[in-house]
C-alpha cells in the first residue's frame, strides 16, 4: 500500500536524529522504527495513490455517462412534451 523507499526514508531520518548510544544498538532499532511506522499507517483508513487514481478515472467515466444521460432525458422530456403540445 506504501512505497517502500519512502518508509525506508523515513526509518532512516528518525535513527539519523536518534542519540548516539541508540543509534549503536544498530539495525534493530531502525527495524522496529519500520515496523511502527509501517504498522501505525496500516491503522489508516486510506488508499494507495494507484487506487486513488483508477476511482478517479472511474469517477470522471461515471460523470461522463451521467452527463450523456441527462442530455438524453432532457431530449426525451423535450419531444415529449412537443407531441402533448400539438395533441391539445
Amino acid at each position: 500500500m506504501f512505497d517502500p523507499k519512502k518508509l525506508e526514508q523515513i526509518a532512516k531520518q528518525i535513527h539519523d536524529s536518534m542519540p548516539q548510544p541508540v543509534k549503536e544498538l544498530g539495525a534493530d532499532v531502525e527495524q522496529k522504527v519500520r515496523q511502527v511506522i509501517q504498522g501505525q499507517l496500516n491503522k489508516l483508513d486510506v488508499v494507495s495513490r494507484e487506487e486513488f487514481d483508477v476511482q478517479t478515472q472511474v469517477l470522471m467515466r461515471t460523470r461522463e455517462k451521467l452527463t450523456q444521460l441527462e442530455a438524453k432525458v432532457a431530449e426525451m422530456e423535450k419531444k415529449l412534451s412537443d407531441s402533448d403540445s400539438g395533441n391539445v
